[in-house]
This record gives structure tokens, C-alpha cells and sequence, in this order.
């Protein structure tokens, strides 16, 4: 590696790390907020994702959203509980979703469009775990169609606070220094 090329390298870790940190505290934050559905938050740390998403790339995503996964749950004292796993399952569908989609954004499906996607595949994912694994109940599947709405409704949320955030000219200016040089 050239010294140019590990400057970008390192450059590029401390913005992923940085959006770490900012998602982490956005997750420790929302969950010391009490919902009105118990286990039910609206994934505001999933705004995060998405700005890096779309300005970093992929992989910058996947990074960010492990790191935030495994250290608020560091923080919050929930690693390796039925917590950590619903959350990581959660993540990682959401990812897959993301992972299917991104090739069409921004042009045919917007950052709406994208955390709805996440926030369904999230839903989903966590939901299978828990019936699957954690509570094989025969009544669990009652439960999708109002998770399904409240998917929809956080998905709906996020995407239109990523989009408010990516069209900000002070954000602008920082994408503009932080795009890497070729694919992402």
C-alpha cells in the first residue's frame, strides 16, 4: 500500500467509526425511551445506515451497523442475550434487504424506499428468530400484520429524515469530501 493509499484507508475508518458512534448513541438514546409497544422502537440509529449507505457504500453500511449492534449492546449490557441476537438478526435482514436494493438507488428507489425495505426485512428477521428459536408459539404469527404497520411506519420515518439529512448543504459538503475514490 502507498502512504496515499493508507491515509485513505485510515480516513475512511475514522468515518465509519465516527457514524458508529453516532448511530450507538442514537440507539442508547431511543432505548432508554420508553414506547408505547413493549420491544418496539422506531430505529431512528437506522438513519445512519443509510446516509453511509448511500454516500459510503455498502460495505461502509455493513460496517456501521455491526459495530453499532454489537457496541450498544456492549454499553447497554445485552451481548449475547435474546436481545443482542433479535437486534442482530434484525440488522442483518435488514442488510440483505439493503444489499438487493442499493444497485437500484438512488435512482429508482429513494431513501423511503429503502428503509422501508429495511425496516420490513428487520421486522421480519426478528420475528422469524423469535418464533423459530426463542418463543415457538402457534399464536406468534398473530403478531406480524401490526409489526408489519409499524415497519412500515418507522421505515417511512427514517426514509424521509435520511432524505431531509442528505439534501442539508452542510451535509452536502461533508459527502462531498468523504465519497471514496471508486466503488464502494
Amino acid at each position: 500500500m502507498t502512504v496515499n493509499a493508507d491515509r485513505s484507508a485510515s480516513r475512511r475508518d475514522q468515518q465509519i467509526a465516527a457514524l458508529a458512534a453516532i448511530a450507538i448513541g442514537i440507539q442508547i438514546l431511543e432505548a432508554a425511551i420508553p414506547g408505547p409497544i413493549p420491544g418496539v422502537k422506531p430505529g431512528l440509529a437506522n438513519i445512519v445506515t443509510l446516509v453511509t449507505l448511500l454516500t459510503l457504500g455498502w460495505r461502509a453500511a455493513v460496517a456501521v451497523t455491526l459495530l453499532r449492534v454489537v457496541g450498544s449492546s456492549l454499553l447497554l449490557g445485552t451481548l449475547l442475550s435474546p436481545a443482542f441476537w433479535l437486534s442482530l438478526t434484525g440488522a442483518l435482514a435488514a442488510l440483505a434487504a439493503l444489499a438487493l436494493l442499493a444497485p437500484f438507488a438512488p435512482r429508482h428507489v429513494g431513501a423511503t424506499g429503502l428503509a422501508i425495505a429495511a425496516a420490513m426485512a428487520h421486522v421480519t428477521g426478528q420475528f422469524l428468530l423469535a418464533w423459530l428459536v426463542i418463543i415457538p408459539h402457534p399464536g406468534l404469527p398473530l403478531l406480524l400484520p401490526p409489526l408489519w404497520l409499524t415497519a412500515l411506519i418507522a421505515g417511512a420515518t427514517t426514509g424521509i429524515l435520511t432524505a431531509h439529512v442528505l439534501s442539508d448543504p452542510r451535509i452536502q459538503r461533508h459527502i462531498r469530501h468523504a465519497r471514496p475514490p471508486g466503488p464502494a
